[in-house]
């Protein structure tokens, strides 16, 4: 038998996780927010690639299975997504069923969180098992603010770069409809109802429109959903509390990962609003900014011409991207508040304007609590009454947000609760958010909302 080394494993990583041309194969896209990761599937449809969503969460004991408890819950519940998946094709297909016909999607982050480890750990386990060895893994990075070198052809990255982007606005947009809606609806269950039939028409738009170089045939559809959208609202039903949800990225948009938190803070008597998708991917924008920023004044001071001008490449070329993601987010929520009073979303400068003022935190430390405590800091400012923090058991970055943002929400008189999940059901969690709903009651019948 074959000793393998740790070149062995460092060769596997390199040539079956990394950025690989989907063309031919089934891409497999892991649910995290429901509507985002459909509406970016059409995107891949559009540009001629066989995209699915794997049906999630129903394979968790396989995710569990091949864990040891230890990991961020969602590396089990994305591994659980594509085991369940891999099962289900063998069972369909029989001696028909071919692995390498597949290819599972699967991006990362650079830093200390553990998301970055998820991709690689999916890796070793997949070819544990006989044949899947053969699934390559497609991955992209936030170290450089999820370019598309290597999964997109050359010629036509900046094109579907431009509707990826603006698929994830929209699928905050539609999320954000549902939250306005539905604690206001004429009838229980309106609101799910038409969110169900509007992510089904904006995903075959994006098919539809993704590969043109004319997107306002998507923005058209939108337009008309919100217009549709507003008609559920009963304007006789007063307005209610208004929570700011903020956390890990995955945990707080993934329904069945979070048991629904939202529609709990709702039946207590909230109208809640979660972070964006897009924040993130401003975000990861954001960095390389700033990074390319800090670079370029090193090298200027060390007098080292080849690098100051490669880091005035990246400067100008990231802050561009920004730029235009900021111009496009901007457009497609003014279009929609035209017809409804929806939540705009956060410019990342401004959040950390607000850590700096403050002297709380610092985006030098990075990841995600950098947005989740200036988030919950703008809320309190804006007056909205309470903040839930949302994140896997064990989360790093989040725990580092409830040691900020609980004292200082305390010190602001703001309700607050932390939320963790690692798919066990706790028996007093909704009596917590129940508690949590009250305190926010108050507050708000002292200090009403925002306007």
């Amino acid at each position: 038998m074959e000793k393998v080394t740790e070149l062995d494993t460092f060769r596997v990583m390199s040539e079956r996780v990394g950025r690989f041309s989907p063309q031919g194969k089934t891409f497999l896209i892991p649910e995290m927010n429901r509507i985002g990761a459909h509406l970016l599937a059409g995107v891949f449809r559009g540009f001629g690639i066989n995209s699915k969503v794997m049906e999630t969460y129903e394979g968790l004991d396989l995710g569990k299975e091949f864990t040891s408890g230890k990991e961020c819950f969602p590396c089990v519940v994305t591994l659980g997504d594509i085991l369940l998946f891999m099962k289900k094709e063998r069972e369909r297909l029989g001696d028909r069923f071919d692995p390498e016909n597949y290819m599972y999607f699967m991006p990362e982050s650079d830093g200390p969180c553990r998301f970055g480890m998820y991709n690689k750990y999916h890796r070793i386990v997949l070819d544990s098992i006989p044949g899947l060895d053969k699934v390559k893994i497609a991955s992209l990075s936030s170290e450089d603010a999820y370019s598309l070198d290597g999964l997109i052809p050359e010629e036509k990255i900046r094109d579907f770069r431009k509707t990826a982007y603006l698929s994830i606005v929209v699928g905050d947009i539609i999320d954000r409809l549902l939250w306005r809606i539905r604690p206001y609806e004429r009838e229980e269950g309106m609101a799910d109802k038409f969110i169900d039939e509007a992510m089904k028409h904006m995903t075959e738009s994006f098919s539809k429109h993704s590969s043109g170089k004319d997107l306002s045939g998507i923005l058209k559809d939108l337009v008309e959903i919100a217009r549709e959208g507003k008609e559920i609202i009963d304007p006789h039903i007063p307005k209610k509390p208004l929570i700011g949800v903020v956390g890990e990225i995955y945990v707080r948009s993934h329904l069945k990962s979070n048991q629904d938190t939202i529609r709990t803070l709702e039946k207590y008597g909230g109208e809640a609003i979660n972070a964006s998708v897009a924040e993130w991917i401003n975000y990861t924008t954001y960095e390389q900014v700033r990074l390319a920023k800090i670079a370029f004044r090193l090298n200027l001071k060390r007098f080292r011409l080849k690098e100051v001008k490669e880091a005035l490449f990246q400067y100008l070329k990231y802050n561009l991207t920004l730029f235009y993601q900021y111009i496009q987010q901007r457009k497609v929520y003014r279009t929609v508040r035209n017809y409804i009073d929806i939540e705009e979303d956060h410019k990342i400068g401004h959040l950390e304007k607000a850590l700096t003022k403050n002297n709380i935190f610092s985006f030098e430390v990075g990841t995600e609590a950098c947005l989740s405590i200036s988030a919950a800091l703008e809320h309190a400012h804006r007056g909205y009454n309470g903040i839930v923090n949302i994140f896997p058991f064990t989360c790093m970055p989040s725990n580092i947000t409830s040691s900020i943002a609980k004292p200082l929400m305390a010190k602001l008189h703001v309700p607050y609760i932390d939320v963790s999940y690692d798919g066990s059901f706790q028996p007093g969690g909704e009596a917590a958010l129940r508690t949590f709903m009250y305190q926010a009651y108050q507050h708000y019948q002292t200090q009403g909302r925002p306007k």
